[in-house]
């Protein structure tokens, strides 16, 4: 055989750590062997970045390199066990294609996304957008970083821009909306720009769509024929409850373009039957625990300070205070590290923050007041009666239509029928709050009465009695808890007056409720101040 090497203008037969061959050698690579005088260079068949290696093999061998040209002639016959004569033209290919054996590369794990809300009616404020804030939920679920949240008017120009852009950007693209039949649905069109592809209609498609009019005795629409697109790279998404199939596009590079429709009762059923299952065929997210806590009687600054700047910038596991409605949320994340699980991460960063602020915990996870009460009534086999003034009907807005409130009424404190309920109490006064002396503990004193009263009308274990009055800028509350193992009295003020303020009063009358249920086996109450 006969090797030929023709060096290119300022070539060399060196790699970047080979050893330089004697005439007609070939330069080793990393792992490559330098060549004799005849160019048979043995070594385990390697080649380094930019370097020409010789591997073994017997007869026949793979040569290469990005700084000569390389021509073979082989003069045995194939009879003989080798290669036909042949002449690589002179615009060969690195080493690296001709390098035995040859790994293919890791396929892309789906760690990032963005979510694409496309509609003008987002953008305009006349539709408010649901679908983003669950997607993202989710998708952090399973451990994929949610990096963007962005509504589009319907322009072709900008849907396209952010298409192509969240490409650039993340592993999967996440779009909701814009699927419908109508010229302003421009969701398949600016994906199909994006990809470069040309969108077509499937004649499978077709078909059920046609049917859909078809069974209900109505002519099809040909505008509707649009919803029947796909482009080649994309897979259609079963849609039972429309008339839009959703894309599922994967691109050459391995990220991901999911295109969901905007109606909540179809994005929801598409999303989790058809798509996750093929997110997560894909390699989905990483090993993600997460944790919340809920606390009351404490605000978001006051637990920040309690747990300490260090433990809320640290980087994993992430710890992050919420300010919400009914509690002030902390939620513990990690992903799992070399030698520690996520879970392990998590537990470490509780046990910090229960700590600093455990004595302010209610419950966990999304747990709601009316839960959280419920299931603890439930372990007793206990129910409630509520009698509530002032509040405008805030606490049992807040229970809701829970099958454990056997009776609540809400009433004025100027009503008359609030005035009776104290004379039925024993009351001479009629409950008029002047003819006290304005102090929270008579104002307690006489919710006693309403809520024993409250135990007898509805037949239950439990009363609840509570009353919101203005101060000064806030709202005072007296709570009266009446259970089989005695009456607890409670004051609070809340903050801010009004409708806010009244809300506050039925959080604190639902946590001063929770603190008093014994857990089952215990006494007292069960979370400490």
């Amino acid at each position: 055989m006969d090797l030929i090497c023709a060096p290119r203008p300022g070539g060399g037969l060196r790699g970047p750590r080979g050893r330089g061959g004697g005439p007609g050698g070939g330069g080793g690579g990393p792992d490559g062997g330098g060549g004799g005088p005849d160019g048979g260079g043995v070594g385990p068949g390697g080649v380094g970045p930019d370097g020409g290696g010789v591997g073994s093999g017997g007869g026949g061998v793979a040569v290469g390199s990005s700084r000569i040209v390389l021509r073979w002639r082989v003069g045995r016959s194939a009879s003989a066990g080798m290669i036909p004569a042949r002449t690589r033209r002179p615009d060969a290919a690195p080493a690296a294609r001709y390098a035995a054996p040859m790994s293919l590369p890791e396929p892309r794990r789906l760690l990032t996304a963005e979510l694409l809300s496309i509609g003008t009616e987002l953008t305009v404020g006349e539709t408010r957008d649901t679908n983003a804030g669950e997607l993202a939920r989710w998708l952090t679920g399973m451990g994929v970083r949610v990096a963007r949240m962005t509504a589009l008017r319907d322009d072709a120009s900008e849907v396209v821009a952010a298409f192509r852009a969240g490409l650039d950007r993340s592993d999967v693209v996440i779009s909701t909306g814009g699927l419908g039949p109508t010229p302003d649905d421009l969701t398949r069109e600016a994906i199909a720009t994006a990809c470069g592809e040309t969108p077509s209609v499937d004649p499978n498609l077709e078909a059920w769509l046609r049917e859909l009019w078809a069974r209900r005795g109505m002519p099809f629409p040909e505008l509707n024929l649009k919803q029947a697109w796909r482009i080649p790279s994309a897979q259609t998404l079963a849609n039972p409850n429309g008339t839009a199939p959703g894309w599922f596009v994967t691109r050459p590079d391995g990220r991901v373009i999911v295109a969901l429709p905007g109606p909540p009762r179809e994005m929801r059923p598409m999303w989790s039957d058809e798509v996750v299952p093929l997110l997560r065929s894909l390699g989905l997210g990483e090993e993600v625990a997460t944790r919340t806590y809920r606390l009351t009687g404490i605000g978001e600054s006051q637990v920040a300070h309690l747990l300490g700047e260090d433990l809320l910038r640290a980087a994993n596991p992430i710890v992050a205070t919420y300010a919400r409605a009914e509690a002030v949320d902390v939620r513990i994340s990690a992903v799992a590290e070399p030698g520690r699980t996520s879970v392990a991460l998590v537990e470490a960063a509780a046990a910090v923050v229960l700590d600093h602020v455990g004595g302010y915990v209610w419950a966990t996870g999304e747990t709601t007041w009316s839960q959280a009460i419920g299931d603890r009534l439930d372990d007793l086999g206990w129910t409630l009666a509520a009698v509530e003034i002032g509040t405008g009907g805030s606490v049992n807005a807040l229970f809701g239509d829970a099958p454990w409130v056997r009776f609540d009424e809400s009433i004025s404190p100027e009503a008359p029928v609030a005035m009776a309920h104290a004379v039925d109490a024993g009351r001479p006064d009629g409950g008029d709050p002047s003819a006290a002396d304005g102090s929270e503990e008579d104002g307690a004193s006489d919710l006693v009465q309403f809520a024993q009263r409250a135990r007898e009308l509805g037949g239950a274990e439990v009363g609840l009695a509570v009353r919101a009055r203005p101060r000064t800028g806030d709202t005072a509350a007296s709570i009266v808890i009446s259970t089989p193992a005695g009456v607890r009295r409670v004051q609070r003020i809340v903050f801010l007056t009004g409708p806010l303020g009244r809300s506050r009063v039925a959080l604190a009358a639902a946590a001063a409720l929770l603190e008093t249920l014994p857990r089952p086996g215990t006494r007292g109450p069960t979370m400490r101040r």
